[in-house]
């Protein structure tokens, strides 16, 4: 059984896992965002072995229903469930964090091993790889700041890694309510690592054909 909670947007629907960081998948309702959810497994266990973690989620469960806004329908899992205030052990943030070295791990891996045009919508839009990469560090640097780790606009990549670093070793902390950022480390770990594994993903499939 995978834990699982809904976040329900005016037209779109976030299926997000309590327990796995960054699988989350969105659709036009409940049931298409679960099976979206249910089809990115394979896409999510690359991940999970990449931080030496087994995952073999099983049947997804519904624990919790939060209210989305515009803002989830834009595609971007925005709500902070109440189940993301429940204290977080020592072991739980070290594992959520060896998952998210694992996402930037392989982002930095497949962006370094793509070529700069990507292929584009039917419409011709979506960004070149450079851009993607770009937006994902300046994200990451707005994220950390919601978990309390601040630095100034990269010059290097080792500035990049040296955020990257703070960020881990701040959230591999065990943590209890109330929130002291921003985020609470639930919510900040899911989000980070979503945003990581989307653009991950967007990149496999743009650089395809």
């Amino acid at each position: 059984m995978t834990r699982v909670y809904l976040e329900i947007g005016p037209k779109k629907v976030f299926a997000c896992s309590l327990d796995w960081p960054g699988w989350c998948r969105i659709d036009k309702g409940e049931e298409p965002a679960l099976d979206r959810l249910a089809d990115y497994v394979p896409r999510y266990r690359v991940i999970a072995e990449r931080a030496g973690l087994p995952f073999e989620p099983g049947e997804p469960e519904v624990v919790a229903r939060v209210r989305g806004t515009s803002t989830t329908d834009f595609g971007v899992p925005y709500e902070v469930p109440g189940l993301d205030l429940e204290p977080l052990t020592a072991a739980e943030a070290e594992r959520s964090v060896a998952l998210m070295r694992a996402a930037w791990e392989l982002f930095d891996e497949v962006a370094a091993g793509s070529p700069e045009d990507l292929r584009k919508g039917p419409r011709g839009g979506g960004r070149d790889r450079t851009k993607i990469v770009d937006h994902v560090t300046d994200a990451e640097r707005a994220f950390a700041r919601k978990a309390g780790v601040r630095h100034k606009p990269y010059k290097s990549v080792e500035d990049r890694d040296a955020m990257r670093a703070e960020l881990a070793q701040v959230l591999s902390r065990p943590w209890e309510p109330p929130p002291s950022t921003g985020w609470p480390p639930r919510y900040a770990l899911r989000r980070i690592v979503w945003h990581v594994a989307d653009h991950l993903w967007e990149i496999e499939d743009r650089r395809q054909g």
